[in-house]
């Protein structure tokens, strides 16, 4: 599959992720704002009025959420292009009460599509490919069908998969590290840690120091990254990593990262 097309395209949605969502006052909103209501800062024309700053403003929440392409998916195929805004309650309700299932899908899209560019996990390609179609074929689902859907139980066939694909992509890592799935490492001093081969998903990593660390060919999925600080860190060949967590992180020019992310606007700018 096209991962083009699992990337947030705003201009071809109509600003969902500003107004399905709700925002909870925090660090990284300043502003409480309950689902199904506009965000006070979305204009008319579906884009950000304080886009270039939202980090300045306290928003740094919206600059590391990522639709995985579900935004524009909703807007011009579920519903046909047809704007939430001026239609029937009902109508922007749907849209709405669909946007957060499709983008949990489209996330998963994300991973199996990783998962069959792995060589390592050749063995299992076949059912990742079947699950990558059924995945697929429910993100055009009806609004109907995409409200009733049982996300969780999917995610979880799902990811019987995945953690197969990880145990096949570890097993050839030289020096392979320790199983830290889940684990509680808020604030850990890992500086300059071999971590190559490690297990980390799910693992709370906020506010880690990962300065210098290697995490060639570590499993990322779902590790908590917010604040977690990558100077200099080798991320080469680590998967399942998405752009969210990196752009929660922190690091430099030193970082390396895997060709399926990108070097945060921020960490060059340090704000």
């Amino acid at each position: 599959m096209d991962r083009d097309g699992l990337r947030g395209d705003c201009a071809s949605c109509f600003g969902l992720c500003c107004v399905a969502l709700p925002f909870a006052r925090s660090a990284d909103f300043a502003l409480d704002k309950p689902a199904g209501r506009p965000c006070l800062h979305l204009a008319a024309d579906h884009r950000c009025g304080i886009h270039d700053r939202l980090r300045q403003k306290g928003f740094t929440g919206c600059t590391v959420y990522d639709c995985f392409g579900a935004g524009q998916k909703v807007s011009q195929v579920t519903f046909g292009g047809r704007d939430w805004r001026g239609a029937p309650a009902e109508h922007a309700h749907a849209v709405f009460e669909v946007f957060p299932v499709v983008r949990q899908l489209h996330e998963l899209l994300w991973y199996l599509t990783e998962a069959l560019g792995l060589p390592a996990a050749r063995p299992v390609h076949p059912e990742l490919r079947r699950a990558l179609e059924r995945t697929e074929a429910l993100t055009r689902g009806t609004p109907g069908e995409l409200a009733a859907l049982d996300v969780p139980a999917h995610r979880a066939e799902v990811n019987v998969l995945l953690l197969r694909t990880s145990e096949l992509a570890r097993a050839g890592v030289r020096g392979r590290g320790k199983d830290r799935r889940g684990a509680d490492l808020m604030g850990a001093r890992l500086k300059g840690a071999d971590l190559r081969g490690a297990n980390l998903r799910g693992a709370c990593l906020i506010a880690a120091d990962l300065t210098g660390a290697d995490l060639r060919g570590a499993d990322l999925i779902g590790a908590d990254l917010r604040d977690t600080d990558l100077t200099d860190a080798d991320l080469t060949g680590a998967f399942f990593l998405t752009q969210p967590q990196v752009t929660a992180a922190r690091g430099g020019a030193g970082t390396r990262l895997p060709g399926s992310v990108t070097r945060p606007v921020h960490w060059t700018a340090g704000s």
